[in-house]
């Protein structure tokens, strides 16, 4: 009889499945971590509710014009950059990036303005038109913000599981710059005198969709990430940014299933094990939920399955502001126009104010992106693409915008107009207008709330929905509603945190590739 010992040791051993990922929400944070875990050795299926991959940080195409629905700054290309090289790709080869000087234009309503510029001698210059005092603090304010930046780099880099995790080396090291009882306003009133010049570096917590009289004065850091590290066009806009990651996340094989709604999330017990579209059941060994947060959890996973984040402790907090939106075609070019402008309102503290209270400011802020003058393939040949928003308060203020969205689309207009130096409205091709209803109703956000839970402290590190969910085992957050919090570059990282947490409880076998280091220094 023939020994077959050494065959049965030569035969392969049987192929232990890939862990098995769904990711629902192809935003930025889904895409993300979709194309992070592929690479770390899981099966990603990727469940969208649209036509289109994007999310907030998708196209609107209408009339051969091209809009961003939601993102037009692009800040802190160093951690997509990080993403795509660790799933072997390029990202400058994937995405081209246009680097803007001027960054931004802010406009005064008695007609001043500062063309916002990281060459610090030319911006001391521009901030000197306001208050020659104030500008010679510049340098100094800046520098302070780089320190203060890498203080709480490692906080923005790690998640927070625990209350154990307030307390690490990192967070006591950085508290004194902390200062949890002042506000930006405040904080930059140790700098500088002329309210004004406040407005110029505290905007940027719109970003967050707070009021810099109310947002934390951590939040200072972003005018840091700004100056220090640029503001930047990718070329077709900030759309083309997901469009890259969906088709390199296709290319490693991610599953990307296009107009297909979750319906619910399966749980067995407390775990999530997957999740139910028209089409069928899909199982899964985790799931990363990249939705609105409030909106998914009280939608998609019922109230008695969340201990924590209850369907009460939801309408419970605070939420970010809205916004109103206008994305118009224009026929002819808008040379007055910067690629950027923020159009202060005459009485910003009470715009503010009215934002706050949920209701439709009556003298808004604007803010007016003019993409084509930059980026020539927004519009068709001897056109503009214009990209018009003001932040208004969300739904939880009662305001009825069906009724009043005519006459603010006319304010707007008519701000418009006066920044561009003439009527515009004969010249208008194409038109799209979002009011906050708008936003809850077709991009499912929750109040309208387009930033998602406010930032205040009591919503910060460990008070916010954790990236490792702590109501249902296998669940990952990652988007706006998690920590580190709002806008593309904590988005990107929430991913990254998201990753590392679903690669290392899966084991997966290149879990130890992923990293959550935000990098340290501005590309030259």
């Amino acid at each position: 009889m023939k020994d077959d010992t050494s065959a049965r040791l030569a035969s392969p051993l049987p192929l232990r499945p890939r862990p098995r990922v769904l990711v629902i929400g192809a935003g930025p944070g889904g895409l993300a971590s979709a194309m992070l875990l592929q690479s770390a050795g899981a099966e990603v299926t990727v469940l969208e509710k649209e036509a289109a991959p994007g999310g907030r940080t998708g196209a609107l195409r209408q009339g051969g014009f091209t809009f961003d629905i939601g993102p037009t700054f692009f800040l802190y290309p160093e951690i997509p950059r990080e993403i795509f090289s660790a799933c072997g790709y390029d990202f400058d080869a994937e995405v081209d990036l246009i680097r803007l000087d001027p960054m931004y234009r802010l406009q005064f309503e008695d007609g001043r303005r500062i063309d916002a510029t990281a060459d610090v001698d030319r911006l001391v210059e521009q901030v000197a038109r306001i208050d020659a005092k104030d500008a010679a603090n510049v340098p100094a304010y800046l520098e302070e913000n780089r320190r203060k930046f890498e203080t709480f780099r490692p906080i923005l880099q790690r998640p927070f599981l625990s209350p154990a995790d307030l307390v690490r080396p990192d967070m006591l090291r950085a508290l004194p710059k902390l200062r949890p009882w002042a506000t930006v306003d405040t904080e930059l009133n140790r700098w500088f005198q002329h309210p004004d010049v406040r407005v110029a570096f505290s905007f940027q917590s719109k970003y967050l969709g707070m009021s810099p009289f109310k947002c934390p004065s951590l939040y200072t850091i972003i005018a840091h990430i700004e100056y220090g590290f640029g503001v930047w066009h990718p070329r077709g806009g900030c759309n083309a940014i997901t469009a890259a990651m969906a088709r390199v996340a296709g290319e490693m094989g991610v599953d990307i299933r296009l107009s297909e709604p979750v319906e619910r999330l399966v749980l067995d017990g407390r775990r999530a094990t997957g999740a139910v579209t028209a089409q069928g059941q899909y199982d899964a060994d985790a799931v990363v939920m990249n939705a609105d947060f409030a909106h998914a959890m009280t939608t998609l996973v019922p109230d008695s399955a969340r201990k924590k984040w209850t369907d009460k402790k939801l309408a419970s907090k605070s939420y970010s502001c809205s916004t109103f939106m206008l994305y118009l075609g224009i026929e002819g070019s808008l040379p007055n126009m910067a690629h950027h402008t923020i159009a202060f309102s005459g009485d910003y503290a009470r715009n503010v104010e009215e934002i706050d209270a949920g209701q439709a400011p009556e003298d808004p802020t604007i803010y007016i992106q003019n993409g084509s003058a930059t980026d020539p393939t927004l519009a068709p040949e001897g056109h503009s693409a214009l990209y018009v928003l003001a932040p208004v308060g969300n739904l939880t203020g009662g305001v009825d915008w069906q009724a009043i969205a005519p006459a603010f689309r006319e304010k707007m207009l008519t701000r418009v107009s006066k920044l561009a130096g003439r009527d515009i409205r004969p010249d208008i091709r194409t038109e799209v207008m979002f009011t906050p209803d708008d936003w809850q109703s077709k991009m499912s956000v929750y109040e309208g709330a387009t930033f998602n839970l406010a930032h205040n402290l009591g919503q910060m590190l460990n008070f916010r929905p954790r990236n490792r969910f702590e109501d249902i085992d296998g669940v990952y957050l990652t988007g706006g509603g998690t920590h580190p919090g709002s806008g593309l570059p904590t988005i990107f990282e929430s991913a990254r945190i998201a990753s590392r947490l679903c690669a290392d409880d899966l084991k997966l076998p290149d879990a130890d590739e992923l990293t959550t280091r935000m990098p340290k220094e501005a590309a030259e």
